[in-house]
């Protein structure tokens, strides 16, 4: 009988492999990944390989570079593999989780994977992006730091794995945080402090504000990181596991001097694997990152205001002096308590081997051409359609925690490498105003209203107002904390408010707890990753809505063609050859950006004749910087010799916009 079934088996399988080889039957479709929880990098990495496998017609599975504990940084390569060559075709990069602790970045690129190979074969529109150009998505930049989500103890983490000294005592890594009251959370401690600078929320005791005295109001609290003062140095959990944060390391607008940012630009293999991977790719013509600041939401090309989760900024001020580069340790009192050491200290810009030390970059205040920092007015367009097209596909019309983007990935795509380039962080709280508009204003007055797409209520709201650049660039982890110290905009009400209504268990309720050196402390908090990742049974819808302005941004690259052609014959072997070079598609050939920056090669139109054959018009290599797009056209117009008959071939050749060629008869 076990034989006999298994011979069933094997016929079976035999049949079946032969019809899908006959076209009988459709193409194995990988089982859709589980969108009902977070992965780890082993679920991911299992995810990416079973979709690729399913699809080896359509995907590609690459590893770009290796993190520091030697996780595999993956790229998925998607476009069809017959045809054009792959990276002649105009490209969009998706990339997520620099920051360690965005986990809903990777769940959306993940999803964007899995909804473009399975959609290929039934969605018309998803097969003419895919014949025609390719998407490239690395779900995962710092899988070392993404990994701590899933740890039996959670403490907030988005640094990659680097040893960092975080408080300049030569040490690395010694005093990270504990699970003191061991419910598997690290939050933060609250205790009772005369020079303490904060005091209870008025409208809400969970939370803690800064005591404002020209309202009356009197402190009395200091608030730290849940742990102990491992290495005695009066800070409590300062310097703990991991070191530098991605999306802090790359070459554009470097926050020098700030802790996290990493001994130099690019300095981490993850940095340096990315950058690497984008500078082999020329034909990257977009990018979207999934990440902790956003340029979508807010309308108008820039990017969103800073809106920090006030009670961890608190607890992370207080270790911002053992965090300045060069601070020599005052030994005297105020050690800890009330925002760590009292005392001032030593400013040795040189200080830690060079870490931080580099000055300034030549030009900022000392003349010469100053480094761009806003869109290029030729390019707000393009920032403002696009911006308002992810508002009506995701229905999102505000963020929640953000981030100053200081040496952000997608930054530097815009302004160095000189592509549009954007960044979400996929979804959003409820509360607060409308995203300003173009001119600065709000948007239209029904903008807030509306929730197109598949997107729960509840997932969208508003965002501050945008072009606060600079904030959170000297205090550390805590980003939203601006270098003067000053803390941004707070999220705290909002957040437990959205918390409550939706049922969310993301605050741990303050309880007693009796501390070996601090006495009676209260513990509680935000659990981690709370502020930065939605529950994840919102991960489908919110996944589904991301796919679709994927699917729209493929659709807005340049796209040359040679129009029109005509040859007409002089008599005597002589022949005038005319074209019209076209951009068919919705972006330029190069931004405004791209053009400045000379990272976009511009358009070259080659007739292919000898230079010799040709009397007059046009050169025979010919380079427009950029073509606009919608139709825009350049002339040509060559006078050659040549016998009739004669074949010719005319090239256009665009970097970001494709390739197309016509061959002409001489006659």
């Amino acid at each position: 009988m076990r034989t006999t079934r298994l011979r069933f088996t094997v016929a079976l399988l035999c049949a079946v492999f032969a019809a899908v080889a006959s076209g009988g039957l459709s193409p194995l479709r990988a089982a859709p990944a589980d969108f009902t929880r977070y992965h780890t990098y082993e679920e991911m990495a299992a995810a990416l390989k079973a979709a690729v496998a399913a699809h080896p017609d359509l995907a590609k599975l690459v590893s770009i570079g290796k993190t520091r504990e030697g996780r595999d940084i993956w790229a998925v390569e998607i476009a069809r593999q017959s045809g054009p060559p792959v990276d002649t075709r105009p490209g969009l990069l998706v990339a997520a989780t620099f920051e360690g602790d965005h986990l809903i970045g990777s769940e959306l690129a993940l999803y964007t994977i899995d909804f473009l190979l399975n959609a290929y074969a039934a969605d018309a529109a998803v097969r003419q992006r895919l014949d025609a150009s390719v998407v490239y998505v690395v779900p995962r930049v710092n899988a070392d730091g993404a990994e701590q989500m899933f740890a039996p103890v959670k403490a907030l983490r988005r640094t990659n794995a680097t040893p960092f000294d975080a408080d300049n005592d030569g040490r690395t890594d010694e005093d990270g945080p504990e699970d003191l009251n061991k419910d598997g959370f690290v939050t933060v401690m609250r205790v009772k402090d005369p020079k303490g600078p904060y005091m209870t929320a008025p409208d809400d005791a969970r939370l803690m504000k800064r005591a404002d005295p020209a309202k009356g109001e009197s402190g009395g609290w200091a608030v730290y990181i849940e742990g102990i003062d491992n290495d005695g140095d009066g800070f409590y959990n300062e310097d703990g596991p991991g070191g530098v944060d991605i999306n802090r390391n790359f070459m554009h607008q470097y926050p020098y001097f700030t802790p996290d940012a990493g001994r130099y630009m690019v300095s981490e293999t993850e940095t340096r694997a990315l950058v690497d991977y984008v500078l082999k790719h020329r034909n990257i013509a977009a990018i979207l990152t999934f990440g902790e600041s956003d340029n979508l939401v807010t309308a108008g090309g820039r990017s969103a205001a800073t809106a920090a989760l006030n009670l961890v900024e608190f607890a992370e001020r207080a270790n911002a002096p053992a965090r300045r580069v060069g601070m020599m340790p005052d030994l005297g009192g105020g050690m800890g308590r009330g925002g760590g050491r009292g005392g001032g200290g030593m400013f040795m810009p040189g200080a830690e081997g060079g870490r931080g030390g580099q000055p300034q970059a030549a030009g900022r205040g000392g003349g010469g051409v100053q480094p761009a920092t806003s869109v290029n007015a030729a390019d707000l367009e393009y920032f403002t359609a696009i911006g308002a097209k992810y508002r009506e596909l995701t229905g999102l019309r505000s963020t929640g925690y953000m981030r100053a983007p200081a040496g952000a990935f997608y930054e530097y795509g815009y302004f160095q490498f000189g592509v549009p380039s954007f960044s979400t962080p996929g979804w959003g709280l409820p509360g607060g105003g409308r995203p300003a508009g173009p001119g600065g204003g709000a948007g239209p007055a029904g903008d807030a209203a509306a929730r197109p797409g598949g997107v729960p209520a509840g997932m969208a709201g508003a965002t501050g107002a945008f072009g606060q650049r600079g904030a959170g660039r000297g205090a550390g982890a805590g980003s939203g904390m601006g270098a003067d110290g000053e803390i941004g905009e707070g999220i705290d009400q909002r957040l437990l408010q959205w918390m409550d209504s939706e049922k969310v268990d993301g605050f741990v309720t303050w309880a007693p707890f009796k501390h070996p050196s601090l006495g009676d402390v209260e513990i509680g908090g935000f659990k981690p990753y709370v502020a930065v990742n939605p529950p994840a049974a919102k991960i489908a819808d919110l996944g589904a809505a991301h796919a679709k302005f994927v699917v729209y941004m493929t659709s807005l690259f340049a796209k040359v063609a040679i129009a029109k052609t005509e040859v007409t014959s002089l008599g005597g072997g002589l022949f005038r050859v005319r074209a019209d070079v076209e951009n068919a598609g919705f972006l330029p050939t190069a931004l405004a950006q791209g053009v400045t920056a000379r990272s976009v090669k511009p358009v070259m139109v080659q007739l292919g004749v000898p230079p010799e054959s040709i009397i007059t018009g046009s050169e025979k290599t010919s380079f427009i910087p950029a073509l606009a797009g919608s139709g825009s056209r350049q002339s040509y117009e060559w006078v050659i010799t040549g016998k009739p008959g004669t074949t010719v071939t005319l090239k256009a050749v665009s970097q970001k916009g494709g390739t197309d060629t016509a061959t002409l008869t001489l006659k």
